[in-house]
């Protein structure tokens, strides 16, 4: 199975499932509606979004009164994965695939810190090799 594009509105509600990686419907509406403002039906429909794109796997918990409250949530897919195919998409999709251009844009537009300056300096060191 292959990652889906996942919305910005989705990529949300995945950083709170990937920071728990087991999570229930009720935490991650305690967790992201008081940083978007969002009514927590916004959250479930998102949540049911993600489970109908086989992102997240959802366990119901029978013979509860509100059962979509105790559902429970954890990834399909590591946040990397994620990452990877969702950048390789920006990436063709913005720049044309080159990636150089991408680094150079990030790099002169960038407030990059003295550190990350370094870490970017190694993995490239690290490549050519």
């Amino acid at each position: 199975m292959s990652v889906q594009k996942i919305t910005d509105a989705e990529w949300k509600v995945m950083h709170v499932v990937w920071n728990h990686q087991r999570i229930s419907a009720n935490d991650v509406i305690a967790e992201v509606v008081p940083e978007t403002g969002w009514s927590p039906n916004t959250v479930r429909t998102l949540l049911i979004r993600l489970v109908e794109k086989g992102i997240l796997h959802v366990e119901k918990e029978r013979g509860k009164e509100k059962e979509y409250l105790n559902s429970v949530y954890t990834p399909l897919f590591s946040r990397e994965e994620c990452e990877s195919v969702h950048s390789r998409s920006f990436l063709e999709r913005v720049f044309g695939g080159d990636t150089s251009r991408l680094l150079a844009h990030f790099v002169q537009d960038g407030d990059l810190t003295p550190e990350q300056v370094k870490e970017l300096k190694k993995q490239l060191d690290k490549f050519k090799k």
